[in-house]
């Protein structure tokens, strides 16, 4: 079969990765899409089961830092595009081992740069190098205002000092090489098979085993809140109709504290549960704050909507309950990703 477009999507095993990799394999039939993944403990198979046998699907499971391994990729595919998401993302990881996250994020990211400027040096023309960043790149905000694209850069943890790094290479290859690049920095997600290590699904599943529920500091912290699935969309509108050369940021307009999201997931929980009113907030333990935790995120993504035509779907009430909805459902995800079961997929369906 003779595909349009041969996109090979980096880190497509993981939480936000498999959402992008599942709708562009779905809705467009006549695209070549390429999951490459290294599989670390969030990389995870089973996320993609139910796209395995589609003919517009591949998997390779290689580590975006050997250029030569990329290289070899984008010959035996011939790869017109990338959708770059590979990255070591929790904040946690970053403090206890930073050296991992220069490495994949920003060494990782370069390699993907050169690999495709060397696949696509013929013509520019007809090729994107779309990089998802995060918000955090920006450092923190006071009880006011937004980020926008226009935010000066201030990250304040090596994993978003190294994911403004890799954003920096981005655009040095635009400007320099002429690469076409597009650059999304979107806001926290959140949404079905994200490893329980992240806020949310972490305090799904210690709800569910009725453990603690760990909250930092006051739990006064404030973050932006995105559906994975509309970040997916985001994705797609920005890969297929945003301009070259440009960043967009992706946000939920969606304003929460820490303490007051564990308390509505809490309640929420409870309901779906059938235990009384206020038993898991009895649950709550307020912890050492994370160092250089930074205090508030918000996003300005009229940029998006107003360029685009993108905007969420779904409110944060119907989105939380459609998450906490697939966890209750999924409790062999769970178990797999939790005693690390999961890691058995890749010897069952590629060795």
């Amino acid at each position: 079969m003779e595909f349009e477009k041969r996109i090979l999507v980096t880190g497509g095993a993981g939480f936000i990765g498999s959402h992008v990799v599942r709708r562009l394999v779905n809705f467009y039939p006549k695209y070549l899409i390429v999951n490459l993944d290294k599989l670390t403990y969030a990389g995870n198979l089973e996320n993609l089961d139910d796209v395995l046998g589609h003919p517009n699907y591949r998997f390779e499971k290689t580590d975006i830092q050997s250029l030569e391994a990329l290289k070899s990729v984008f010959e035996r595919h011939a790869i017109t595009d990338v959708i770059h998401l590979a990255a070591e993302s929790h904040v946690d990881r970053s403090i206890d081992g930073p050296l991992e996250f220069v490495f994949t994020n920003v060494v990782g990211t370069v390699n993907l740069l050169e690999a495709a400027r060397s696949a696509w040096s013929g013509s520019f023309e007809n090729h994107v190098f779309h990089h998802v960043s995060t918000d955090e790149v920006y450092g923190s905000l006071g009880s006011s205002g937004f980020f926008t694209e226009a935010t000066p850069y201030d990250p304040r943890s090596p994993y978003s000092a190294s994911k403004a790094s890799s954003d920096h290479f981005v655009n040095a290859y635009f400007h320099t090489y002429g690469l076409p690049i597009k650059i999304s920095n979107c806001s926290n997600n959140y949404g079905s098979h994200h490893f329980p290590e992240k806020l949310i699904p972490l305090m799904i599943n210690n709800i569910l085993k009725e453990q603690a529920l760990p909250v930092y500091g006051n739990g006064s912290n404030i973050r932006d809140w995105l559906w994975v699935e509309d970040h997916a969309s985001a994705i797609d509108v920005i890969f297929h109709r945003g301009k070259v050369g440009e960043s967009y940021n992706v946000g939920g307009l969606n304003e929460w504290t820490n303490l007051d999201l564990v308390h509505y997931l809490c309640d929420l929980m409870d309901r779906k549960l059938g235990r009384s009113e206020g038993a898991s907030r009895e649950l709550i333990r307020f912890v050492k704050d994370r160092a250089g935790h930074d205090q508030r995120y918000a996003i300005d993504a009229s940029k998006l909507t107003q360029e685009l035509g993108w905007s969420p779907s779904l409110r944060f009430e119907e989105g939380l309950e459609k998450t906490v909805d697939w966890y209750l459902s999924h409790p062999e995800w769970i178990e797999h990703v939790t005693s690390g079961a999961y890691q058995a997929y890749y010897q069952k369906f590629y060795q």
